[in-house]
C-alpha cells in the first residue's frame, strides 16, 4: 500500500514546485514592472507594458512546460511502481509456493525417516531373536560339553582307581617274584656247584676212557658247549623276536586306540550350495535387476550361480570353489542390508569382501596354528593355510582334519618318545597341497611339498607331505605317524560324508573298467580308490600294450567316474621263467 502512494505524493510536490517557480516569476515580472514604472517616463510606460507582458507570457509558457515535465515524471513514476509492487507480489507468490513445497517435502521425507526406523526397528527386532536363538543354542552346547567333561572326568577317576589297584596288585606279585628269585638263586648256586662236580667227574672219566689229555678234552668240550649255546641262542633269539612283534602290535594298537579316545571332534558336513535369508520377496525382483542387469552382473563379478526359486525369503548361491562362493555370500548379504543393488554396486561390495574372505582366512589359520602350537610358520604358507578354512573333502573341513591329525600325531609321538613338535607339523602341513591342486598339475602331497621345501620347511617335515598318501617311499617314523593321523581323522565315524555303498560301488566300478580290457588276468583297488593295479598276462600284452592300455584305463576312468583327487593307474606286467629239476 506505501508504494503506491508513493507516486501521487511525488506529482502533488512536483506541481506545487512549478506553480512556486510561476509564482516566484510573477513576482520577479512584478518587481520589475513596479521599477521600471517607477523609472520610466510616461512614453515608456507602453514599451514596458508589453516588455511585463511578453515576460508574463514566456513565464507562462515555462510553467506550462514544467508542469507537464512534472506530470511525466510522475506518469514514469507511477509506471515504475506498479511494476515494482506486481514483480513483489509475484515474488511473494512463489515464495509461498516454495513453502508449501518445501513443507510437503519435509512431510514425504519424514514419512520416508519413520519407514526407515520402522525397518531398523523390525531388523533390530530380527536380529536380536537371532541372537538370542544363537546364545540359547552356544549355552546349550556349553552345557552339554560340561557334562561330557564331568563324565570325562568321572571316567579318568574311575580308571586312575583301577591303575592303581592293578599297580598295587603288580607290586605284590612282584614281590613274591622276588622272593622266589631268591631261592631260585639259591637253587642255581647249588646247582653249579653240582655241575662243577660233575664236570670234574666227567672229565676224568674222558681222558680214561677216550685217552685224551685235558687240552683235548677242553677244546671237545668247548666246541660241544658251543654248539649247544648257538642252538640255545638261535631259539631265544626267535622268541624274543616273536614277543617283539607280539608287544609292538599290542603296544601300537594301545597307542592309536589312546589317541582317538582322546581326541574328540564334532562331525562336520559341507555342501557346495550356500543359501542366503531375505528380508522379504519383494527383494528378489531388486536382485534381478532391470531385464536380468543385477543378476548377469552379479555372477559375471563373483563367478557364483545366484538360484532364484520358489523358495520363500532365500536365494541359493552354488559353486564348487568354497572361497568363491562365501565371498559372493558375504557380498549379497551387504547389497541386501544396503539396499542399493546395481551393477557398480555389486563390484564395490564385492571387491570389499574379498578383503573380508581374506581376513577371516588369514585369522582361522592363526587360530588353527595356536590351538595345534606351532609357530614361525611362512607368511605364505600361513594364508595358503587358511584358503583350506572353506575346503572339504568327503564333507569334512580340512583345515579341522589337519588340526585333528596334527594333534593325533603329537599324542602318538610322546607315547614313543619322538619329537612331538616335529611330527605335529608334518601332519598340520600334510594337506596343504589341497589349496592349491586347482593351480598346480600334480596331486596334493607333491604339491604340498614343493610348497612347504620352498618356503624353508625341514626336511623330515617335507617328507611327511609328499609320503602320507604313499607316492614317495616312507623312510622315517614321522612320516608313518603322519599316515596313522591321517587315516584315523578321516576314518572316524562320521568324520566323512561319502557312505560305504557308494565307495563300494566306485571300487566295483573301477576294477570293472580295467577287466574289461583284453589280456588282463586281475585287477586291484588299492589306498581307498587312489590307484588301480592291473595284473596282465604277459603272453597276450607285450610293454607297448600295457602303457597304452594303462592310458586308456585312466582315460575311460575320468570320463565315467567322479572321483576327489587323482587315481593312478599301474599296469604290472611280469615274466616267469620256470624249469624243473629231474
Amino acid at each position: 500500500m506505501v508504494a503506491l502512494a508513493l507516486p501521487d505524493a511525488a506529482s502533488i510536490g512536483l506541481v506545487l514546485i512549478g506553480v512556486l517557480i510561476v509564482a516566484l516569476l510573477g513576482w520577479i515580472g512584478s518587481s520589475l514592472s513596479r521599477r521600471k514604472v517607477a523609472d520610466m517616463t510616461a512614453t515608456a510606460k507602453a514599451q514596458s507594458e508589453l516588455e511585463l507582458a511578453t515576460a508574463r507570457a514566456e513565464a507562462a509558457t515555462v510553467g506550462d512546460q514544467i508542469r507537464r515535465q512534472a506530470e511525466d515524471d510522475a506518469s514514469a513514476i507511477r509506471t515504475r511502481a506498479e511494476d515494482d509492487a506486481t514483480a513483489i507480489r509475484t515474488r511473494a507468490e512463489d515464495v509461498e509456493r516454495l513453502s508449501i513445497e518445501a513443507r510437503r517435502e519435509a512431510e514425504h521425507r519424514a514419512e520416508e525417516v519413520r519407514r526407515e526406523a520402522e525397518e531398523v526397528r523390525r531388523e533390530a527386532e530380527q536380529r536380536a531373536v537371532d541372537v538370542r536363538r544363537e546364545a540359547e543354542s552356544e549355552a546349550q552346547s556349553i552345557r552339554e560339553d560340561l557334562r561330557e567333561q564331568r563324565l570325562e572326568m568321572e571316567r579318568r577317576e574311575h580308571r586312575l582307581t583301577e591303575r592303581e589297584e592293578r599297580l598295587d596288585e603288580q607290586h605284590r606279585s612282584i614281590e613274591e617274584r622276588q622272593n622266589e628269585l631268591t631261592v631260585q638263586l639259591a637253587e642255581l648256586d647249588q646247582k653249579r656247584a653240582e655241575i662243577r662236580s660233575l664236570e670234574e667227574e666227567r672229565r676224568r672219566i674222558l681222558e680214561g676212557v677216550a685217552n685224551l689229555t685235558a687240552e683235548q678234552a677242553k677244546a671237545e668240550l668247548v666246541t660241544a658247549m658251543e654248539a649247544e649255546a648257538k642252538r640255545h641262542a638261535h631259539s631265544m633269539v626267535r622268541e624274543i623276536e616273536r614277543q617283539a612283534q607280539d608287544e609292538g602290535e599290542v603296544r601300537a594298537r594301545k597307542i592309536i586306540t589312546g589317541a582317538v579316545q582322546r581326541l574328540a571332534s564334532e562331525q562336520t558336513s559341507e555342501s557346495v550350495v550356500s543359501v542366503v535369508h531375505l528380508p522379504s520377496d519383494d527383494m528378489k525382483g531388486r536382485i534381478i535387476g532391470r531385464e536380468g542387469r543385477n543378476i548377469r552382473s552379479f555372477e559375471q563379478t563373483t563367478g557364483v550361480n545366484l538360484i532364484i526359486d520358489d523358495t520363500p525369503e532365500a536365494v541359493l548361491l552354488s559353486c564348487f570353489d568354497p572361497v568363491r562362493r562365501e565371498t559372493a555370500r558375504l557380498t549379497l548379504d551387504s547389497l541386501v542390508l544396503d539396499g542399493r543393488i546395481h551393477p557398480s554396486r555389486i563390484e564395490e561390495v564385492y571387491e570389499r569382501s574379498r578383503g573380508e574372505v581374506a581376513e577371516l582366512c588369514q585369522r582361522a589359520a592363526e587360530d588353527a596354528m595356536a590351538e595345534v602350537g606351532i609357530t614361525e610358520l611362512h607368511p605364505e604358507l600361513i594364508r595358503t593355510m587358511g584358503l583350506l578354512r572353506y575346503r572339504t573333502s568327503y564333507g569334512q573341513n580340512v583345515l579341522k582334519h589337519l588340526i585333528e591329525s596334527a594333534h593325533l600325531a603329537g599324542m602318538m609321538a610322546a607315547e614313543l618318545g619322538l619329537d612331538v613338535k616335529r611330527c605335529k607339523r608334518g601332519a598340520f602341513l600334510h594337506d596343504i597341497g589341497k589349496a592349491l591342486t586347482h593351480e598346480s598339475e600334480g596331486s596334493h602331497a607333491i604339491v604340498g611339498a614343493e610348497l612347504a621345501r620352498k618356503y624353508g620347511e625341514d626336511d623330515d617335515v617335507v617328507h611327511c607331505i609328499e609320503a602320507h598318501h604313499n607316492e614317495v617311499e616312507v623312510r622315517t617314523v614321522e612320516a608313518v605317524l603322519t599316515q596313522a593321523a591321517d587315516a584315523v581323522s578321516g576314518g572316524r565315524p562320521g568324520a566323512r560324508r561319502e557312505s560305504l555303498e557308494a565307495y563300494v560301488q566306485r571300487l566295483e566300478r573301477l576294477e570293472e573298467i580295467a577287466m574289461f580290457h583284453d589280456g588282463v588276468e586281475k585287477v586291484f583297488a588299492m589306498q581307498a580308490g587312489r590307484e588301480i593295479r592291473v595284473m596282465v598276462l604277459p603272453d597276450a600284452v607285450d610293454d607297448i600294450a600295457a602303457q597304452v592300455m594303462a592310458r586308456d584305463i585312466a582315460k575311460q576312468v575320468e570320463e565315467e567316474l567322479t572321483y576327489p583327487g587323482q587315481i593312478r593307474v599301474t599296469v604290472v606286467r611280469e615274466s616267469r621263467a620256470t624249469e624243473v629239476a629231474k
